[in-house]
This record gives structure tokens, C-alpha cells and sequence, in this order.
């Protein structure tokens, strides 16, 4: 695979390259910045020995040698930078969240169907040894009853926001507020785990500019109801549990990382601990993973993602638009 990485960011900076330097199946061979912030990309090309930095986007799309885009940019222009590649024939791994609205997934899930195109969601836990186990484990628990799942996180740019400077994070205009930026990934464990609810409703922590600093989805399930907590404007613990009518698996860590789990049997004095995980740093795995998809030709993997990342879209904008949350793209016409 050779990947263009566009961004210079802090999931870029700190994320995707120093995760991608464990991953020898991708070679990255060019970086992509708005011309204001080439500096910045030429540092990480000298850091990273990256051989090409681009700041006009259709040049890079033009250059026969890359196959896959990498895009790390801000969440609301996801959706742009990835059609864009999809129409130039490139593949493409995209941060989550995947794009701003549920129609932006389908259309993209489509375009990329049809054209054969691989498209990935960057959804770190997904590809984790310890998600596999997890689901894997599920049908000892029995019946399931109740989740929960806690990412709260205090952001560093809250004390800014605070004073009434608005960072990408905290902006409606740039797609941003808890429930994309952290508790987006709990519906992705969720979801992950099991499919579509068939009830959504977000309450929410409201800030000065109409965002959500923190906030809890309930997702109600034919048999059992989840709840999502995520927060940018306080700390706790981060965790996950999932509770059955035979015993219960408690996750340790935000779940991002999903760093460790224990599973605990009704009747049981023993509880089994498991850290399956096999890298420090929590991206290694979903690129290792992205790589082997590709070279196997597994387009069904493909396909099967897709799905999970339209069902979590399609739920968090029902939940954002209950919470009176106003994306620019709503006022878009379909």
C-alpha cells in the first residue's frame, strides 16, 4: 500500500505516523497541508523521511504512485476529501467520524461499491485483538440485559473554549462536540457489537455556541437497552461493561484502546483477565489490519465495515439533532 496522509494535526502527528512506522505493509510516500501550513508538513517529512509534500489536493490525486489516502483532517471536510479521492480512483482510510451526516455515508459507501474502491473507517477498536475476544466471548453471558461504556476525557482545548475561543472541537461548524470528537467511539463499540438500535435519545450538555461538551446516548435493543457516555468538559475512569443473565465482561481503559478485559460467570469465583492486545500504541493494529484486507482482496470486510460505520452515523445524527445540536449540513438540501 502507498499512502498519502493528509494532515499534520495531532492525529497525524502523534497518531497515524508513529503507528505507521510499525506497519512495514504501508509505505507512505507523501503528506498533504493547506499551503499555510506546509511548514508544518515539511517537518514531518524530514522527521518521517517522506519523500513528496503536496499542498494542492488534485495534484496529489494525480500522482499515479499513490494508491490509498490517509485523511486526518478536521472532521466537517471528511466527507469532501474522501469523495474527491474515491472519483480519482484512490482508496481511502478515514478518520472517524466517517463523515458529518448519515446521507454522506450512504452516498460515499455506494460510490466506492460501485467502483470497487476500498474505504476504511480509522475506528481504532474494531481491529483490536481484545474487540475480537469480546465478541467472541458473547454468547457466554446469555441474554443480555444492559451496556454501558464511559469515554470521558478533559479536553485541552476546554479551558480556551471556556473564554470563548472555539476550537475545531467544540465547533458546530466544523462538525465538532463530544459525541463525534469522544463518545463516537462508544457507539462503535456498541454498534460493533450488536448492530443498529432500534431507539436513540441524547441528553446533552449544552455549551455557549449550541455544542455538546458532554452528554449520555441511551440505545434502546429489543432485549436490552445501552448507554454511551462521553465527555470533553470533565475526567473520569474510562470503561465498558456488558452485563447477561450468566455473567458479565468489564472493559478496562477508554475504549479506543480497549487496553485489557475480565469475564466473570454467574456461579464462578473466577474471573478470567485478558490483555490480547499486542502493540502500545492503539492505531498499529487497524493499519496492519487495513493492509492484510487489501492485499487478501477481502472486499466483504470492506462492505462489513461500511455498514458498521452508516448505522453509527445514522444513530449519532439522530441523537445530535435531538439535542437541537445544528450542523452547517443541515441546512443542505439532499
Amino acid at each position: 500500500m502507498k499512502l498519502a496522509i493528509l494532515g499534520t494535526g495531532l492525529i497525524v502527528k502523534e497518531g497515524a505516523l508513529p503507528a505507521l512506522r510499525q506497519v512495514p505493509e504501508i509505505e507512505v510516500v507523501a503528506i498533504f497541508a493547506r499551503p499555510a501550513s506546509r511548514e508544518k508538513a515539511e517537518k514531518l517529512q524530514h522527521g518521517y523521511s517522506i519523500p513528496k509534500v503536496y499542498t494542492d489536493y488534485d495534484e496529489l490525486l494525480a500522482d499515479p504512485e499513490i494508491d490509498f489516502v490517509y485523511v486526518g483532517l478536521v472532521n466537517s471536510v471528511h466527507y469532501e476529501y474522501t469523495k474527491k479521492a474515491l472519483l480519482a480512483g484512490k482508496h481511502v482510510i478515514v478518520e472517524k467520524p466517517f463523515a458529518s451526516a448519515a446521507r454522506e455515508v450512504q452516498e460515499l459507501r455506494q460510490l466506492a461499491i460501485d467502483r470497487g474502491l476500498y474505504v476504511f473507517e480509522a475506528v481504532t477498536l474494531l481491529y483490536l485483538p481484545n474487540f475480537a475476544a469480546i465478541r467472541e466471548a458473547l454468547p457466554q453471558l446469555g441474554k443480555i440485559k444492559a451496556v454501558m461504556a464511559n469515554y470521558s476525557q478533559y479536553s485541552s482545548r476546554y479551558d480556551r473554549y471556556l473564554q470563548g475561543e472555539v476550537l475545531p472541537a467544540f465547533d458546530p461548524e466544523r462538525s465538532g462536540g463530544a459525541l463525534y470528537d469522544i463518545n463516537i467511539y462508544n457507539l462503535n463499540l456498541i454498534i460493533g457489537l450488536f448492530g443498529a438500535p432500534k431507539a436513540v435519545q441524547y441528553t446533552a450538555n449544552i455549551g455557549f455556541n449550541g455544542i455538546d461538551t458532554s452528554g449520555v446516548v441511551q440505545l434502546q435493543y429489543p432485549d436490552f437497552f445501552a448507554l454511551a457516555m462521553g465527555a470533553k468538559d470533565s475526567d473520569s475512569p474510562g470503561y465498558a461493561v456488558i452485563q447477561g443473565e450468566k455473567g458479565y465482561i468489564r472493559m478496562e481503559g477508554n475504549p479506543n484502546e480497549l487496553r485489557a478485559f475480565e469475564l466473570k460467570l454467574r456461579g464462578s469465583g473466577v474471573k478470567h483477565h485478558y490483555e490480547l492486545n499486542r502493540y502500545s500504541h492503539r492505531m498499529v493494529h487497524e493499519f496492519q489490519e487495513f493492509a492484510k484486507i487489501f492485499a487478501a482482496k477481502d472486499y466483504d470486510r470492506v462492505k462489513e465495515g461500511l455498514e458498521v460505520s452508516a448505522a453509527v452515523l445514522e444513530t449519532a445524527e439522530t441523537a445530535r439533532k435531538q439535542a437541537g445540536i445544528v450542523f452547517p449540513i443541515d441546512g443542505e438540501s439532499v
